[in-house]
């Protein structure tokens, strides 16, 4: 199919030198004035517009601002006609969006040239685009795709995450909640640390819904202690607590398991140093490995402090359960001991905040 050429002069002998010069190629549609140009590009889309600049009631100027300004008309690639040789004329009309000059008096060759060269240019441009297009329409999809996948992964994580604990927390009756509780403690005790940069070089870049997430799972390991010691009604004997000392390591090695057959291994790290490090001691007394200050990772000494906190105001067999404010007081004593001095102060911090997630779960 032929493309289609304005060609707008005041002049009719430009116009006929102009058609003559191409009609043998396309199909060439003449007009006396930019008026009668935007009455029939409503009906009739150009290739190319040769449009003449020194024209009476609208110039070449006025109608390309006019052609730029219409959004079905802005890539209608548009050259210029004219006699003058003003450089500051050029300057203005590639400013304002036109393609090229031709001098008039045009030669036929110049101008099929011109023209021939222009259209294949935009030709290339236009097919450029629709690429750029279909690709940034194709990389959309992938990344919906990817998305999709990373939001499913996601729900299977948490569901696993949900199944670990809850399958713990089923075995050991007498820590009902914990789970959630201490996840809803250590966001409290995690935002505010963020907020007032403590220890800001080790949370900064942490996924902060991954981590608690993760840390469902810190008791994870109980799964392999018998439930005679689990559920022990009265106060462990020294070798029961022995046993019950080995759930971090245990919780490590089940996780190490499903790390090694399903490859998370970024999803299921925190959890891991959840469950290896949170009974492990700011003075080195801890367990299983005796890491002292920040040899013991963040993630063990923040579960440290909120895993106690819950610990101490529940209530066991064997004991009755502390108030809040007994508890507080205890944690504060043994913080620069039991627990990191520094985010023992945040606690102290937030500890009204803790009492209300622990009386919301109590009423639940």
């Amino acid at each position: 199919m032929r493309k289609t050429i304005f060609v707008v002069d005041d002049k009719d002998t430009n116009l006929s030198m102009a058609k003559d010069a191409l009609k043998e190629q396309y199909q060439v549609m003449t007009m006396p004035s930019a008026e009668r140009m935007f009455a029939l590009i409503e009906k009739v889309t150009p290739d190319l517009i040769l449009l003449d600049i020194n024209m009476p009631e609208m110039d070449g100027f006025e109608a390309l601002c006019r052609l730029k300004t219409n959004a079905l008309h802005v890539n209608i690639p548009v050259i210029f006609l004219t006699g003058m040789t003003d450089a500051s004329v050029e300057v203005s009309g590639f400013q304002l969006g036109v393609v090229d000059f031709i001098a008039k008096p045009f030669s036929a060759p110049v101008l099929l040239n011109r023209v021939k060269t222009h259209l294949e240019l935009d030709e290339m441009i236009r097919e450029r685009t629709t690429q750029l297009q279909q690709r940034t329409e194709q990389l959309q999809q992938r990344t919906e795709q990817l998305q999709y996948r990373t939001e499913q992964l996601q729900h299977l994580q948490n569901d696993l995450v949900f199944v670990l604990a809850d399958m713990v927390e089923n075995r050991d009756r007498r820590t009902g909640g914990h789970v959630e509780r201490t996840a809803a403690y250590l966001e409290i005790l995690l935002r505010t640390m963020r907020e007032g940069g403590v220890y800001a070089d080790e949370i900064s870049e942490i996924d902060m819904d991954l981590l608690i997430s993760s840390a469902r799972l810190h008791d994870v390991g109980k799964i392999s202690i018998s439930d005679t010691i689990l559920n022990k009604p009265g106060k462990l004997t020294e070798e029961e607590f022995k046993a019950m000392m080995t759930h971090t390591t245990e919780g490590v090695r089940i996780i190490d398991q499903i790390i090694s057959r399903t490859g998370e291994a970024a999803f299921l790290l925190y959890a891991k140093l959840f469950t290896g490090y949170h009974h492990e001691h700011w003075d080195g007394k801890g367990y299983p490995k005796g890491l002292a200050g920040t040899d013991i990772p963040i993630q063990g000494r923040i579960m440290a402090i909120v895993d106690v906190y819950d610990a101490l105001i529940s209530e066991r067999p064997y004991k009755d359960p502390y108030s809040h404010d007994e508890a507080v007081k205890i944690i504060m004593e043994n913080a620069g001991t039991q627990f990191d001095p520094f985010i023992a102060d945040v606690f102290y911090e937030v500890r009204d905040l803790f009492k209300e997630i622990a009386a919301k779960f109590l009423d639940n």
